[in-house]
C-alpha cells in the first residue's frame, strides 16, 4: 500500500502565556496507521506586553476583544513566517493552529480562541486549519481535551499519556474507548505566584521544595467539587480565577508556602489520576516535566512507570498532535471523540481556509 505524506506546521499557545509552539511535522500515513517525523521546532516567547494583555482579556469588552483577535491574527502571522523564513520550511500542505484561548464556557455553550481569523491564510498566503474547540462544544462537549485523538492514534502503546502545562490533563483507553480529563491546574496556578516573587516560573520547583506544606489549605483544595465529578469534565483560566486563587489569597501564607502546598496539591491529585489508571506506562509531556519536585514525588510514589521523553515530544507533543488534527480534517476524518469531550457525537472538527 502507498504511504500517504503530509507536511504541515503544527502550532500551540497555551494557557501559560510563555510563548507560541511550532512545529514542522511529516505525518506519514500506511496501511491504516499514522506515524511522525519532527522537523524544525522553536518556541517564540511572548513579549511581556503580550503575556499581560493575554492574561487580561477575558475582562475586556467585546468590542475590544474583537480589536484583540484581529491584532493578535496578524501577529500570529508574523511569527509563523518569520519561523518559516528563519527555518527555510518550504512545500507545506498546511498551516494547523490551535489558536489562544480567552474564554473556555463550556457550559454555556462558549469558547473563544482568538488567531483563527481567515485572514491568517490570506496573510501567510498557506492553507490553514484551525479553530477547533468550537465545533465540539455546540455538539454538547467539554471542548476539551483535544489531544487524546493523537494519543490514541500515535501513543497507543503507553497506558496513559499525560500533559503538564497551564493545566494537567490525562488521556487512556478504557472499556474499549478512549477518555480523558483535566485532572488540576498547574503552572497556570505556579507561575503566577513565582511571578509574585520576580520569576517568570518556578525553576526545578526550588521555591516550592522550600516552602511549608499548610495541611489546611492543602485539604481545601483536594476537596474542591470538580476533583469529584466524574468525566468528561474540563477547567479553564475563569475557573481557577473563581475557585482557586481566592481560597489562596484567604490563606494569609508566604508565596513560597503556597507554592509548596499548591505543589502538594498537584502531586496528589497526579498520583490520584495515575493509580486509577491502568497500570503500566505513563507518558510525560509538557513544560510541567521540568519541575523536580513534583517529579520526584509523582515517580517515587507512582504504581506505574513514569517515562520522560526526548525535549523535543515533551515540549511539543501538543503542537504536533494540533498539526494531526488539521491533517484529520482535511482528510475528512474524525478528530475529536464524544468519549473524551462528553459531545453527542464523535465528528471533525475545525475550519479551513484557503489563501
Amino acid at each position: 500500500m502507498n504511504t500517504t505524506s503530509y507536511h504541515v506546521l503544527g502550532i500551540m499557545s497555551g494557557t501559560s502565556r510563555d510563548g507560541i509552539d511550532l512545529a514542522e511535522i511529516t505525518f506519514n500515513f500506511k496501511n491504516g496507521f499514522f506515524s511522525y517525523n519532527f522537523g524544525k521546532t522553536k518556541t517564540l516567547a511572548y513579549s511581556e506586553k503580550w503575556r499581560k494583555t493575554l492574561a487580561e482579556a477575558d475582562q475586556f469588552s467585546k468590542t475590544e476583544i474583537e480589536n484583540l483577535d484581529v491584532k493578535y491574527t496578524a501577529y500570529l502571522a508574523q511569527q509563523i513566517q518569520y519561523f518559516i523564513k528563519n527555518e527555510n520550511i518550504k512545500n507545506l500542505a498546511a498551516v494547523c493552529s490551535h489558536g489562544h484561548t480567552i474564554f473556555h464556557q463550556p457550559e454555556n455553550l462558549y469558547t473563544l480562541q482568538i488567531g483563527n481569523r481567515p485572514e491568517l491564510a490570506k496573510l501567510l498566503n498557506l492553507k490553514v486549519v484551525c479553530d477547533f474547540r468550537i465545533q465540539d462544544v455546540l455538539k454538547g462537549g467539554q471542548g476539551a481535551p483535544l489531544v487524546p485523538i493523537g494519543d490514541k492514534l500515535l501513543f497507543s502503546e503507553f497506558s496513559a499519556c499525560i500533559n503538564l502545562g497551564g493545566f494537567s490533563n490525562i488521556s487512556l483507553e478504557k472499556n474499549k474507548q478512549r477518555i480523558a480529563y483535566d485532572i488540576c491546574p498547574f503552572n497556570i496556578v505556579l507561575n503566577y505566584y513565582a511571578e509574585r516573587l520576580g520569576f517568570p516560573y518556578d525553576d526545578q520547583g526550588k521555591i516550592a521544595e522550600s516552602g511549608k506544606v499548610n495541611s489546611k489549605l492543602l485539604n481545601h483544595l483536594n476537596q474542591l467539587e470538580f476533583y469529584q465529578l466524574p468525566a468528561p469534565k474540563s477547567l479553564g483560566k475563569e475557573w481557577v480565577r473563581e475557585k482557586i486563587f481566592p481560597v489562596l489569597e484567604n490563606s494569609n501564607l508566604a508565596e513560597k508556602d503556597i507554592l509548596a502546598t499548591f505543589s502538594e496539591h498537584i502531586s496528589q491529585q497526579l498520583l490520584s489520576a495515575i493509580n486509577h489508571s491502568p497500570k503500566g506506562k505513563i507518558l510525560l509531556t509538557g513544560g510541567g516535566v521540568y519541575n523536580n519536585f513534583i517529579i520526584n514525588k509523582v515517580k517515587s510514589l507512582s504504581k506505574s512507570e513514569i517515562i520522560i521523553p526526548s525535549e523535543k515530544l515533551i515540549n511539543y507533543k501538543e503542537a504536533l498532535i494540533f498539526g494531526l488534527l488539521g491533517v484529520l480534517k482535511l482528510r475528512g476524518e474524525i478528530n475529536v471523540l464524544k468519549s473524551v469531550t462528553g459531545a453527542k457525537e464523535n465528528h471533525s472538527a475545525g475550519k479551513i481556509f484557503l489563501p
